[in-house]
């Protein structure tokens, strides 16, 4: 019988429990943050059922939204389509089966665990484990575009001079951009890299092999998919700003989109309903700073998640039991 090899761990090492704890302590923070913020401003949820009620959902910013949401994550099925070839090729079909099971996998279980089992399930090579590369390259190239796009919204901060503790964010600025250097070195020198003789490198060399195969131009593709789907789901922030009648300057606006996904990007994630509460809670910090009513800023992030990442959760639901049934 062949196995899957997803089979739940029973104990935990004092490592693993550190790292729970940890991430159950950031998400005590960030509740008690958004908690904090809306008792101060003298709101309350109620507030922000008031501005749903009170959004034209038949407006065009409402429409767009809503209709940028298979753009989104068709982008993420290319981008997983143009990686995963290396082990399997995939129809832009089944590619997207596989991202949105992977995404409703993802909605609950720590660590990407869920996103990356649910792609692989959705493979039939035998060489699923290598896949496990694919998914890291994939989701690094989001985390570099996140990166890319965040470390520019982050110096128009700076050379404007707006927000608070300026000497932080230059080190952030600095620690961003030697990130990106990294990065880029590393891709350049990927075939070393990847057969190292340092032992734990070695280790893992049989997931991440197939990461050494990749050409420029495929990785160049994946970046450029992830880029376009970075400023897909900053379009479709744009709109749910405009939809509870947020309206900033263009490059506040900008500014503060780049430097919310950025802290998303960044601040580890707990994964609890899919890093619900990361969004909010930076959002209210950053578009604070412009005097953004905290129930206004949380109505709009809210109805992002609900557009971007329940509706496809729910959708994603169904491959999810056809992984099932076709892994029995």
């Amino acid at each position: 019988m062949q196995s899957n090899g997803f089979v739940p761990q029973r104990t935990y090492s004092t490592t693993k429990k550190i790292v729970f704890w940890s991430k159950i302590g950031i998400l005590v923070l960030i509740v008690s943050y958004i908690i904090f913020t809306l008792h101060r401003q003298q709101h309350d949820l109620q507030s922000v059922r008031a501005y749903w009620k009170a959004a034209n959902w038949f407006s065009w910013p409402a429409i767009l939204l809503l209709l940028l949401t298979p753009v989104n994550w068709l982008l993420e099925a290319l981008k997983w389509q143009i990686l995963v070839r290396r082990v399997e090729p995939l129809s832009l079909k089944e590619a997207t089966q596989g991202v949105l099971a992977g995404l409703a996998m993802g909605f609950a279980l720590p660590a990407q665990l869920g996103d990356t089992a649910g792609r692989l399930l959705s493979l039939r090579s035998d060489q699923r484990w290598q896949g496990i590369g694919a998914a890291l390259v994939s989701g690094g190239m989001q985390f570099l575009a996140a990166v890319f796009f965040g470390t520019i919204a982050l110096y128009s901060q700076l050379y404007y001079g707006s927000g608070d503790l300026p000497v932080a964010q230059w080190l952030l600025f600095f620690a961003l951009v030697l990130t990106l250097l990294l990065a880029v070195l590393a891709t350049w020198q990927r075939h070393r890299v990847l057969h190292s003789k340092v032992r734990w490198v070695r280790r893992w060399e049989k997931y991440w092999s197939v990461a050494s195969h990749y050409t420029t131009a495929e990785l160049l593709q994946a970046f450029g998919a992830a880029s376009l789907r970075y400023l897909t789901f900053s379009l479709q922030f744009y709109f749910a700003l405009t939809i509870f009648g947020i309206h900033l300057p263009i490059r506040e606006t900008v500014t503060g989109i780049g430097l919310v996904y950025l802290g998303k990007t960044i601040i580890p994630a707990f994964n609890l309903l899919s890093d619900l509460g990361v969004r909010e809670a930076t959002s209210m910090l950053v578009f604070g700073q412009w005097q953004v009513p905290a129930p206004q800023i949380l109505s709009a992030t809210l109805t992002l998640w609900l557009f971007n990442i329940l509706a496809p959760v729910l959708a994603g639901l169904f491959w999810v039991w056809k992984l099932k049934l076709s892994n029995h």
